[in-house]
């Protein structure tokens, strides 16, 4: 499997964007964890996307690669100890590639891994955008971009993934399990208030998905929460739809969404199938996002470790380097953030497929290509470039919500 290792930071180039004097250089702590299967490949391209654009725009990004994962659970028998996350708490961000492997009992890595880290740092809320830009097929018959544009916001702590629950009368005919599911007000709100947020900066309608009239008392909480703070918000439309329905809208007219907000298993659940919808999973980003600055957030693309195609070449990476783009976004380099996805953006419009062999150019070619794509950008201008592109460009990795 390849180690993921940190970018060298290069020197600027004649005719790069002139960076900030020494005294206002911007500085970041990053965090690496390649994980498992495609995940270091794929990782591998977004930071050098970014050790790029930190020379074009004035920042510098310290980079620290943590060896996390399947090989080192097997290895150690540790899955993330104290002493890792205390190293990690010290970061301004986190990036990682992609968790799970078949040698790995399922859900070992998942929770002790994953959903330590979100928890341990308070990340209480997922954000996933699922955008159908142009050149980009869709599985959807007819689909366009301008009917594909929303962002799915999900609780990212509680729910059934809090871990409670028990098991009993093991190998028997009676065996029971019983999973619980975990929903307080403080998570459900602050998870609504930035939906609320991300939804008055873009088309101003949020929709609560649930299961109200089989989950009663979590559904009772959710629309109790949605309605109150919508008070707050009045130039949001808000409304409900129950989660199967979603998922058949998703398919048939996504364009009736902007912002939907759900929780945990939902949002894990519909989130999945609307980047199917935009073109595939290995284009879609995720962000974990520490809402009080506690702890640094977590960006990662939402496809899997893929283990059966690691070390082929067949990964697209677009979706960590679009996690990357999110990233940045986050610690305040908007521009950069941009600059990305508008090259990442470019770059998928001319490939011929999205992933594997009909790819036609390997992970590390695509990234090649991305960066390239950077080097045009300060060249040219980012400006020109954006003013260049097909259709109507709406950032979507932007989470400047409640940042002004």
């Amino acid at each position: 499997m390849a180690k993921l290792k940190a970018p060298a930071n290069r020197l600027k180039r004649s005719g790069d964007v002139i960076p900030a004097s020494p005294s206002q250089r911007r500085s970041y702590r990053l965090a690496a964890i390649g994980g498992d299967g495609i995940g270091p490949e794929v990782l591998a391209q977004a930071l050098l996307c970014i050790d790029d654009l930190a020379a074009l725009f004035g920042f510098e990004v310290n980079t620290s690669v943590f060896e996390l994962g399947a090989e080192h659970y097997l290895r150690t028998g540790e899955l993330v100890t104290d002493e890792v996350l205390a190293e990690l708490a010290r970061h301004d961000a986190i990036l990682i590639g992609a968790v799970g492997d078949p040698r790995v009992e399922p859900g070992v890595l998942e929770r002790g891994l994953i959903l330590r880290i979100r928890t341990e740092f308070t990340q209480s809320v997922n954000v996933r955008p699922a955008q159908l830009f142009h050149g980009i097929d869709s599985v959807v018959k007819d689909m366009s971009p301008e009917r594909c544009d929303l962002v799915i916001v999900r609780e990212n702590t509680e729910g059934l993934y809090a871990s409670g629950g028990f098991f009993s009368h093991e190998g028997t005919p009676w065996a029971t399990a019983m999973q619980l599911s975990l929903n307080t007000k403080p998570a459900i709100s602050a998870t609504v208030e930035f939906a609320f947020q991300l939804a008055q900066q873009r088309r101003k309608h949020l929709t609560l998905c649930h299961k109200t009239n089989i989950l009663i008392e979590a559904g009772r909480l959710w629309s109790e929460t949605v309605n109150e703070i919508g008070e707050r918000y009045p130039d949001v439309r808000h409304d409900y739809v129950h989660a199967d329905a979603c998922s058949v809208h998703l398919l048939e007219r996504p364009e009736i969404f902007d912002v939907i907000v759900t929780d945990n298993l939902f949002g894990d659940l519909l989130s999945d199938l609307a980047a199917v919808i935009q073109g595939g999973m290995g284009l879609a980003p995720s962000a974990n996002l520490n809402l009080t600055g506690s702890g640094p957030s977590m960006f990662e693309p939402i496809h899997g470790s893929a283990p059966d195609i690691a070390g082929t070449g067949g990964a697209n990476p677009a979706g960590a380097i679009f996690a990357a783009a999110m990233c940045l976004s986050h610690l305040g380099e908007r521009e950069a953030a941009r600059a990305l996805e508008m090259a990442t953006i470019r770059v998928l419009q001319g490939l011929p497929a999205m992933r594997g062999p009909k790819m036609g150019c390997t992970t590390n070619a695509v990234g090649e290509r991305i960066r390239g794509e950077i080097a045009k950008q300060a060249r040219d201008g980012v400006a020109a470039v954006h003013e260049a592109a097909p259709g109507t460009f709406r950032s979507r990795t932007d989470l400047s919500v409640g940042r002004g």
